[in-house]
């Protein structure tokens, strides 16, 4: 099969889960002796721009009639059978859409979050979840200043949002929800529930599993709000004030609370803040924790690094909503605490660390888990049908009206 993959790449300054996975699928694809060719942007780039350049992106945001005309070209060349989408902000736009349209080959595009239907796509703001914009325009989104918090930045989003929304709805075959949670959701929505379907993300297997009861909590992710990482802070300070639970929590990460979460952990024998791994770095560390922490307070729509826990054999403390509920069972492969509440997180820290048999218990449960729903195997077989269920679904060519 000949796949197009297009991606506008996220800063490398930061840890993206969305990059891991693209780059992932390619090179699945690729084992698996198809020919996989990348249209991609990269975020990095903009430092590069000249003023006038970054001054004019914003309004290339909603459409960007050049990246139309070259990708449409680089489609009538190639003659792909299927173009898969992943991000197009802020670089390519949803004109890749119309590309596709002009040279009549059908869309796959994986919705990582909710940018169909939010335009941070963060269904949160203040720290807690919202859907005020969810089936209505997103003028809350702007009122509210929902992207970086300003008012100015959120509107390249919400009226891409606004003016491109039936250009999604029927320019792609297949949306590919990476949790039964997300598709829910955007059903809700509005969107179409026939071109919804689910597909987890999968994860390489680390080659090795977790040996012995594990040394440490690992929290491993981006340091943000929305992450859970102050709920994080507060249960540990709670934890540490009746004396500790024997383990030492590491957390490893960057983002805009990482000053914070360095001056938190300084001087501390319990904690132990560890900046950002790299690949190998995380599966080290990751094999050897008691438990992965997962304490989102957003609505996560998948949760990368629960599955790389369940890969390592290690059980994860997960906050009980979004996709986390479909991806932890409680008891089972991990223990679910009750969303942004400290005693119910420290209850579940507490618990983790008191039992080795349960810990180890769970960790073989959420081994097997991995193994029947997210390995590299399983991962192939649902992308390829995706892919294949597009093809045929192909209908007449949209033509070229913007």
């Amino acid at each position: 099969m000949r796949v197009l993959v297009v991606h506008n790449r996220y800063a490398s300054a930061q840890p993206s889960g969305e990059n891991k996975v693209v780059d992932q699928e390619v090179a699945l694809l690729r084992a698996a002796g198809h020919r996989v060719e990348v249209f991609e942007r990269r975020s990095d780039d903009i430092a590069d721009r000249s003023l006038l350049g970054k001054a004019a992106l914003p309004l290339l945001v909603p459409w960007n009639p050049a990246v139309r005309a070259e990708l449409a070209a680089r489609l009538r060349t190639e003659r792909p059978d299927v173009v898969h989408v992943h991000n197009v902000f802020p670089l390519l736009s949803p004109a890749v859409l119309a590309a596709c349209a002009d040279a009549g080959v059908p869309a796959v595009a994986t919705l990582h979050n909710y940018t169909q239907v939010c335009p941070p796509g963060t269904l949160q703001r203040d720290g807690r979840p919202c859907a005020e914009c969810v089936g209505s325009a997103p003028l809350p989104a702007v009122r509210h200043g929902c992207y970086r918090g300003s008012r100015l930045a959120t509107v390249p989003l919400a009226v891409s949002l606004s003016v491109n929304r039936r250009r999604w709805w029927s320019g792609v075959e297949r949306f590919l929800c990476i949790s039964a949670a997300q598709r829910a959701v955007l059903v809700r929505a509005g969107m179409p529930a026939e071109r919804l379907a689910v597909k987890h993300n999968f994860v390489p297997d680390p080659g090795a599993c977790r040996t012995g009861a594990g040394e440490h909590l690992l929290y491993l992710g981006r340091l943000a709000e929305a992450k859970g990482v102050r709920l994080l802070m507060a249960a540990w300070d709670e934890i540490a004030a009746g004396g500790g639970v024997g383990v030492p929590l590491v957390i490893a990460g960057t983002g805009p609370l990482e000053r914070e979460v360095a001056a938190w952990a300084a001087g501390r024998d319990d904690v132990r803040y560890a900046g950002l791994y790299d690949t190998a770095q995380c599966r080290q560390a990751v094999a050897r924790s008691v438990a992965v922490v997962a304490p989102s307070t957003w609505l996560e729509a998948f949760g990368l690094v629960v599955v790389e826990a369940m890969a390592a054999g290690v059980p994860v403390v997960a906050a009980g909503h979004g996709a986390f509920v479909e991806l932890v069972e409680d008891g089972v492969t991990g223990l679910l605490h009750r969303p942004g509440e400290t005693a119910s997180l420290v209850s579940c820290l507490r618990r983790i660390t008191a039992g080795p048999a349960l810990g180890r218990e769970m960790g073989r449960a959420a081994r097997r888990r991995y193994e029947q729903d997210f390995s590299p195997a399983v991962g192939l077989e649902r992308l390829v049908e995706e892919y294949r269920t597009a093809i045929a679904g192909r209908s007449e060519p949209m033509g070229g009206s913007t």
